[in-house]
């Protein structure tokens, strides 16, 4: 019944923490890169929320994270170059990702589902040789998930119906809302997305279609 599996990227397929933790030791030593790394995320969800309850038309991720670098240099009392903004495309995965992407791929199509744009999902797959069949997500609906808008985009750009779907996720959050817009859902934790002391994700909240343990277990799990 599912004909295309797809995917929250950040955390979910990559470690985006430690990676922008390493590049902000690179560009800017001297700075707590970790406390960096996570101020600049924080203003993440922010940034989008302006678009999403339409107080600001859509702007592509690329440039709410370079405007969010700007922000948190400014809140360290350092100067970072534009150049670190890069550091979104360069996320190393998860051991277990390419193995079970490419595994999935067999018999399914898999694409993200992210909040990077078409751009930055690109060079970051080119990267983390993540092997996507194509790239979905908020740049094709023009909106940042937990909109519906950007699961149904989705679902219409791979001319499918939301129950031959399915939304892989280390977020609740963002199962929630895809299963309210009618995709199936799977869990796959991610325990230190954020850190040693993450408290938040640690296990499903809710029933989902599947819970897997990592990709190798959910593409096995799909067989």
């Amino acid at each position: 019944m599912i004909q295309a599996l797809i995917f929250d990227v950040f955390g979910t397929c990559v470690d985006w923490r430690g990676s922008v933790t390493r590049a902000v030791a690179e560009q800017l030593p001297g700075v707590d890169a970790t406390a960096f790394a996570t101020a600049w995320r924080a203003e993440y969800d922010p940034a989008m929320a302006r678009i999403r309850d339409g107080g600001r038309g859509y702007v592509p991720l690329d440039d709410l994270h370079l405007e969010n670098l700007h922000t948190t240099a400014h809140a360290f009392g350092v100067v970072a170059p534009d150049s670190l903004n890069t550091a979104w495309e360069r996320l190393d995965p998860w051991p277990d990702v390419v193995p079970g992407l490419t595994a999935m791929r067999e018999t399914r199509i898999i694409a993200p589902c992210s909040n990077g744009s078409i751009a930055l999902m690109t060079r970051l797959a080119r990267y983390a040789r993540l092997p996507w069949d194509c790239i979905l997500g908020a740049e094709i609906a023009r909106d940042y998930k937990p909109k519906p808008a950007v699961y149904l985009a989705s679902c219409a750009a791979l001319r499918l119906p939301p129950e031959a779907m399915m939304m892989v996720a280390a977020h609740n959050g963002d199962l929630h809302a895809a299963r309210a817009a009618g995709l199936r859902t799977a869990f796959v934790p991610r325990p230190t997305e954020h850190g040693p002391d993450q408290s938040i994700d640690l296990a499903p909240d809710a029933d989902w279609d599947i819970v897997a343990k990592d990709f190798t277990d959910l593409a096995a799990r799909l067989a």
